[in-house]
C-alpha cells in the first residue's frame, strides 16, 4: 500500500526524482526542510480541527492503566531487582533508525520524527546503545573486560503498526532488562543472565499474584536456536529454575519459529492465564547481537527482555484493591 501510495504522490507533483531527491538530502537540510512545512499546515489548522485530531487518532489516545496502578507495580518491580541492576530514564525519542539498523524490524513500524530521530519503540534498542557505550568504556580500560553491564528501564512506548491481540494498544508500557558482557567459559554469560532475567519476572509476577492479580496459571517456554548451547541451558537454566519455583511451568518450546533471525542462540517467552482461561503473552527475552554490531567485537554478549507492564496490570489487577 505505501509503495502506491508514494508511486501517486509522484505521478500526481509530475516529479519522479522527488523521493530520491528528499531522501538524498544531507539530515539538516531535510529537517529545515519538514519543520517548514509542518510550520505551514500548523498555521492552517483550526482548533475544532486539533479536537478531532486527538479524538481520532489512536496513537495520542489515553493510557489504559491508571498511573496509580502502574506507579504501585514499577515501585514493587524495583524493589525487586538484583542490587548490581541500574534502573535508568529514558528519552522518549531514540535515534533514527535504532531499531531497523541492527535488528529485523521495519522502520515504518516507528514513528519517525522530523528532527533525525523516532518516537521509543522499543527500549531494549535504546537499551542496546546504553550496554554498547558503557561497555566501550570498559574496554578501554582492559581490552578482555568481562565486567557486565545490567540496565533496567521503564519506558511508554508507541508502535504504528496495529495489533489484534486482547489488550494490545498503540502505546503501552513496558519493563525491560539488559545485561551486556563478553563471551564466557562454558556459556556462563548466557546461563547466568537468562537465569536472572527470567527470575526477576518470576518473583515479580508472584509477588503481584499476592496482592491479589488474577494470575490463574503462569507458563515459561525456552527455546534454544543454537543446539549446541541446548543441554547446558536444560541444565542451569530450565531445571534449576523449575525446582526453585513449583507453582510456574516451565518448558522447551523447540518447535517455536518466531523470533528467529531477530535473536540468536535462546529465547523465552512467559504467558499468563487469567481465570476465564484467556492466555497472554506478558514477557518475551532473547539474545541478540546488536553490541557486536555497534563495537564490532564478536565476543561481546547481549540478552535482552521485556514485560508488557501496562498489558499486566490492565488485565490481571485487582479491579476491588
Amino acid at each position: 500500500m505505501p509503495d502506491k501510495i508514494i508511486a501517486r504522490i509522484l505521478r500526481e507533483t509530475n516529479n519522479p526524482n522527488l523521493l530520491d531527491m528528499l531522501s538524498g538530502l544531507n539530515a539538516s537540510d531535510l529537517q529545515s526542510l519538514l519543520l517548514e512545512v509542518y510550520r505551514q499546515r500548523a498555521q492552517r489548522l483550526m482548533p475544532r480541527e486539533v479536537l478531532r485530531q486527538f479524538e481520532q487518532n489512536r496513537f495520542v489516545q489515553l493510557a489504559a492503566a491508571k498511573p496509580q496502578q502502574m506507579i504501585e507495580f514499577e515501585r514493587l518491580a524495583y524493589s525487586l531487582l538484583l542490587p548490581e541492576v541500574e534502573v535508568i530514564e529514558l528519552s522518549p525519542v531514540a535515534p533514527l533508525g535504532s531499531n531497523s539498523v541492527v535488528a529485523t524490524v521495519d522502520q515504518n513500524n516507528a514513528i519517525a520524527t522530523i528532527r533525525n530521530t523516532e518516537v521509543c519503540s522499543d527500549c531494549t534498542n535504546v537499551m542496546a546503545l546504553e550496554c554498547a557505550r558503557r561497555r566501550r568504556e570498559l574496554s578501554k580500560r582492559n581490552l578482555w573486560s568481562k565486567e557486565r553491564v545490567k540496565l533496567c528501564a521503564s519506558q511508554r512506548l508507541l508502535r504504528a503498526q496495529p495489533f489484534d491481540a486482547p489488550a494490545s494498544f498503540a502505546h503501552f508500557k513496558v519493563l525491560a532488562l539488559c545485561t551486556a558482557g563478553q563471551e564466557e567459559r562454558n556459556h556462563q554469560f548466557e546461563t547466568e543472565s537468562l537465569v536472572e532475567h527470567i527470575e526477576f519476572y518470576v518473583r515479580l509476577i508472584e509477588a503481584c499474584k499476592k496482592r491479589g492479580f488474577a494470575v490463574a496459571e503462569v507458563n515459561t517456554y525456552l527455546t534454544v536456536f543454537d543446539e549446541k548451547r541446548y543441554e547446558i541451558i536444560r541444565i542451569e537454566v530450565l531445571e534449576k529454575l523449575a525446582a526453585k519455583y513449583p507453582p510456574i511451568n516451565f518448558a522447551f518450546d523447540q518447535n517455536r519459529e518466531n523470533g528467529r533471525g531477530y535473536y540468536e542462540s535462546a529465547v523465552f517467552q512467559i504467558y499468563i492465564r487469567d481465570a476465564s482461561g484467556e492466555n497472554y503473552l506478558i514477557g518475551d527475552g532473547g539474545f541478540t547481537d546488536w553490541t557486536q554490531q555497534y563495537l564490532s567485537n564478536r565476543k561481546e554478549r547481549l540478552l535482552i527482555s521485556g514485560f508488557g507492564s501496562e498489558r499486566f496490570v490492565y488485565v490481571f489487577e485487582n479491579k476491588e484493591s
